[in-house]
């Protein structure tokens, strides 16, 4: 599943240092999420931004609805792969793969066109996490506009290379083709959430239903494997990807003809201007002197402060009044204080952050659960075909996880949001453990109820999990590393993920088919590193709390000192 799916902000602020503690020049700590892994050395070089006021409200308006349906079409529908695995199968895909024995047995899916149609699956999966980072990384350098340029580039490729792979029986395109479709959703998607910057006052909200069009998009393979068994099967598949080719024509249309070419200014950027605004020393230019007319230079300086004053309330109707700013950051230092955990490795060398424990056991544990939440995805069918010993039963699992993939995480969305801002990260990591745990226990059960609520689970802690690791980063490693640190997490899990063809072979060789030991022990596997990341961060948040109380006891003892000293002299 991918890891780019959910972010807890688009921007904010690392831990200011002590007042002892020197901020090189040009530096600051107010940060834009970023996945560049190699970082510009000063802002100045990033893609120049325009502020929201200079665009119109029904433009910015389209712009954000045409962003949405743009992530929801395309952002994630290879995530829908358990809706589509059913019309491959159908369709034979792969079935050259069987020898003459499994096909004179009539097996529905032979071993190795089992693997195969799971690499299927796991390259498009791992295409979308790893690839974030060098899109992002194109994206800080050149801009959203060139971002969703080469996205409908590979959409277009990904559905060509499909619609041949079933049109010609000898061509395989079909694991090309979905990472084309992966690579292409993940160029549209990462971009997407700068469009937050049109409405800064409802940025929060404008995120939230980003997300929720990733998840949706999952719903795309289902909606065509229902309109492919509901006119039994003559809405072909390769008909299907033709048709397909509408949707990145469409996306590439709105961004020449409607999508901004610049990215908008971040909050931080249009609050300088603000403070640039107000400063009346600005009515005055050294050009001034030159002109012998004082009334004539009074009406200039009349002039600059009207326009500098129209400047104001333009970036105030987008930005909002000073109470609302006010209520952003009151609520931007409760949700660092319920953290309990922030600002604890802002600041320092990214080389040490990749050697402490707060990286090495959260790269572990997503490790596992990426892993596994892939394994589950692409097996979920045989799993209970196995376990209930129903292959009717086993599908209606399926129909069910078809369903509630793409509707849970949206209904999730602003839940999730609510606690991870209100929640320490202790208790939120304490609550993923809990329900990997739950659900590893009951996807070894041989029941309907248990398969069910597995179903229900895993699509809530997906979401959960992805969101509250990316938080975890932001929190823990700060904004200013966060490409480096995020990326090193993501590749690292992405590599491993491919020995998940490795589970797919042992479950269907060594197994027969059995999927109970593989989840048990990664269910047993993410209890255990689960538990010590827990009680590792328990343990490291109460010393960071004590120490951060006692340097600011001793920094106003010595506040104290300094003014009687000052006092006595």
């Amino acid at each position: 599943m991918s890891l780019i799916q959910h972010v807890s902000s688009i921007e904010g602020v690392d831990r200011e240092p002590p007042p002892d503690e020197v901020i090189p020049p040009g530096n600051t700590i107010r940060k834009m999420l970023s996945y560049d892994v190699f970082p510009r050395p000063n802002e100045d070089d990033l893609q120049p931004r325009v502020a929201a006021y200079k665009v119109s409200l029904p433009r910015r308006i389209a712009q954000v609805v045409a962003t949405i349906l743009a992530c929801w079409l395309a952002s994630g529908i290879v995530f829908g792969f358990a809706a589509l695995k059913p019309v491959l199968l159908s369709e034979g895909v792969y079935e050259w793969l069987c020898d003459g024995d499994e096909l004179e047995d009539g097996v529905d899916v032979c071993f190795k066109q089992e693997l195969q149609l799971n690499l299927f699956f796991t390259v498009a999966s791992i295409t979308a996490n790893v690839s974030a980072l060098p899109i992002g990384t194109m994206l800080d350098r050149f801009g959203p506009r060139i971002c969703n340029i080469v996205g409908c580039l590979c959409l277009a490729i990904g559905s060509l290379l499909m619609y041949f792979a079933f049109r010609i029986t000898e061509f395989d395109g079909y694991v090309l083709g979905n990472f084309f479709l992966s690579l292409g959703g993940t160029c549209i998607f990462v971009p997407a959430f700068q469009i937050a910057n049109a409405f800064p006052k409802k940025s929060g909200v404008i995120v939230a239903l980003v997300t929720g069009a990733f998840d949706a998009s999952a719903a795309v393979f289902l909606f065509y494997r229902i309109a492919y068994e509901a006119t039994n099967r003559a809405v072909r598949p390769e008909y299907f990807f033709l048709g397909y080719l509408a949707v990145p024509i469409a996306i590439f249309l709105a961004q020449i003809f409607l999508l901004p070419t610049k990215p908008y200014k971040t909050i931080f950027q249009l609050e300088e201007k603000i403070e640039a605004a107000r400063d009346p020393s600005r009515d005055i230019h050294d050009s001034d002197e030159e002109i012998p007319d004082e009334n004539e230079v009074a009406s200039i300086r009349a002039a600059r402060r009207k326009k500098r004053q129209n400047k104001l309330k333009k970036i105030g109707k987008v930005l909002g009044g000073l109470d609302e700013r006010q209520q952003r950051e009151e609520q931007e230092e409760e949700r660092q204080a319920a953290a309990r955990v922030w600002g604890v490795l802002h600041g320092e060398p990214v080389q040490k952050q990749f050697m402490s424990p707060w990286f090495i056991l959260i790269t572990l544990l997503t490790v596992l659960q990426m892993l596994r939440m892939n394994y589950f995805i692409a097996t979920i069918r045989a799993q209970y075909e196995y376990m209930l010993d129903s292959e009717a039963l086993a599908e209606n699992i399926n129909n069910l996880f078809d369903v509630a993939l793409p509707v849970g995480g949206v209904i999730s969305t602003p839940f999730i949001g609510f606690l991870l801002d209100h929640l320490s990260v202790p208790n939120t990591l304490a609550l993923i453990v809990f329900l990997t745990t739950t659900i590893g226990v009951l996807n070894c059960l041989p029941y309907l109820w248990a398969g069910y609520v597995t179903v229900v689970l895993f699509v809530l802690l997906r979401p959960l999990y992805y969101s509250a690791m990316s938080d975890y980063a932001t929190k823990v490693f700060g904004f200013s590393t966060f490409g480096r640190v995020y990326g090193a997490i993501i590749c690292i899990s992405g590599v491993i993920s491919f020995s998940q063809t490795g589970l797919d072979a042992l479950t269907q060789g060594a197994l027969k088919g059995n999927p109970i030991p593989i989840n048990g022990m990664l269910a047993v596997l993410s209890f255990i590193i689960g538990t010590i990341l827990v009680v590792f961060v328990q343990v490291q948040s109460r010393r960071w709390l004590a120490e951060e109380t006692e340097a600011e006891r001793q920094r106003l003892l010595d506040e104290v000192e300094e003014e009687s000293e000052e006092d006595y002299d």
